[in-house]
């Protein structure tokens, strides 16, 4: 489901960033400035991973997407929306009838997590060496084993 910016709904996030945040967020460089309106746009639609970053990013509700036949019916446009505990699900008919879906998720509440909590500073041979940030904890061992040399 390729996302698209209604540009009426779209402020180019004033006072909120310098340009909209969908083109900061989008991992695919496809949401642009547009130079005429100086609002956000989805230059490849075609190539849109489907991540929905920038709909979960965007604080108008601007972006939405494309819903494919088999989702939901021609012409219907689905939004996406992030709420605290739950993703919601809008799909809009082209009769105009509105449904939402609601799927809980298994996520703290937005601005809660301490991304670091329990884990030492790096020393600088452990930053040389091959193991990753908190593999210890992660499996369950006070050190990891190290490969044994050759005979």
């Amino acid at each position: 489901m390729p996302t698209y910016v209604n540009p009426d709904a779209c402020n180019s996030c004033a006072g909120v960033h310098q340009g909209p945040l969908c083109v900061y967020i989008c991992p695919g460089d496809l949401m642009v400035l547009e130079q005429d309106s100086m609002k956000g746009l989805n230059r490849e639609p075609d190539m849109c991973s489907e991540c929905f970053a920038c709909v979960k990013m965007c604080p108008e509700g601007a972006i939405e997407a494309r819903g494919y036949a088999d989702f939901v019916p021609l012409g219907a446009t689905v939004k996406p929306k992030r709420g605290d505990r739950e993703i919601f699900w809008e799909v809009k008919f082209r009769d105009g009838r509105r449904l939402t879906y609601t799927y809980p998720i298994r996520s703290t509440t937005v601005g809660s997590t301490e991304p670091y909590k329990g884990f030492a500073a790096p020393s600088e041979s452990a930053l040389r060496g091959g193991s990753l940030a908190g593999e210890e904890i992660w499996l369950g061992v006070d050190t990891l084993p190290s490969p044994a040399g050759p005979d």
